[in-house]
């Protein structure tokens, strides 16, 4: 009997914690997502994917098993059938290409496809120096990626609710004109309240790493993209992430949609 409530206080360790007033008040507790090891762990995880000796790894974990975000595999499908079988993506915070990974392998033959990952600077010489190939890019910022190849799609994938001003980023992203807008895997709250800003705690079996983290007003967020189309809309493809918990109660959820320009 102790033995398992020991495990279940754990356990209660981790996940999404408190209702904070600003990201200066959490920046002290927590030592974000600039960390070193989380970018050392992630990048022997996916060297082992690129060269054939695991099948998918998801926030810097590795699977036996590869775990396909279909509704995002059929949004990049789409919109190369719509661009002439050309697929030509921004990846904003896509880590060292975790996305294209996992989801190159459903994209045809025929469809003429670069991959531009947008990330932290340490992240960028990373990728750049061992990832990097015809297909697979990796830059500063979204103006420099724009600059070497005009892209369709912008994804954005389980990042929004880690940017200190994440709404002052939706209004520049609007300025590009993006003919496509894919959101995956973000995080946002029940019941119609306000943006919260919470502290995530990452289980140790994943690295060890505390960071601030959102959860948005759907509605409020949702107001950004009024001159697009909601293509469709979907839940997370990741158990568990359907339903989240803030301070161990039923608070949000992840979900992702696929916009495309009016």
């Amino acid at each position: 009997m102790s033995f398992f409530k020991r495990r279940k206080d754990v356990r209660n360790q981790y996940g999404w914690f408190g209702n904070y007033s600003s990201w200066e008040a959490l920046t002290s507790i927590s030592g974000g997502y600039e960390s070193g090891n989380i970018l050392d762990i992630t990048k022997k995880a996916l060297l082992k994917v690129k060269n054939g000796q695991a099948v998918y790894e998801r926030d810097s974990v590795l699977f036996d098993k590869k775990i396909y975000p279909h509704a995002v595999i059929s949004a990049l499908l789409y919109t190369a059938i719509e661009c002439d079988k050309t697929l030509n993506v921004i990846d904003f915070g896509g880590s060292l290409g975790s996305t294209y990974f996992q989801v190159r392998d459903l994209i045809p033959a025929g469809v003429n496809i670069h991959w531009s990952v947008v990330e932290q600077e340490n992240y960028v010489r990373c990728g750049q120096q061992s990832f990097e190939d015809e297909i697979l890019k990796f830059h500063f910022t979204i103006l420099e990626s724009l600059a070497s190849k005009r892209a369709d799609v912008l994804l954005l994938s389980s990042v929004l609710q880690y940017l200190e001003k994440p709404h002052e980023f939706l209004l520049e992203i609007m300025k590009y004109d993006f003919k496509y807008i894919i959101v995956d895997r973000t995080a946002f709250i029940n019941d119609n309240q306000p943006d919260r800003l919470t502290l995530q705690i990452v289980p140790p079996e994943i690295y060890e790493a505390r960071y601030p983290a959102w959860f948005f007003n759907e509605e409020k967020f949702l107001g950004y993209f009024q001159d697009y189309e909601i293509k469709t809309q979907f839940v997370s493809y990741v158990e568990g992430e359907q339903e989240m918990e803030i301070d161990h109660v039923k608070a949000g959820y992840d979900k992702g949609f696929f916009f495309v320009k009016k």
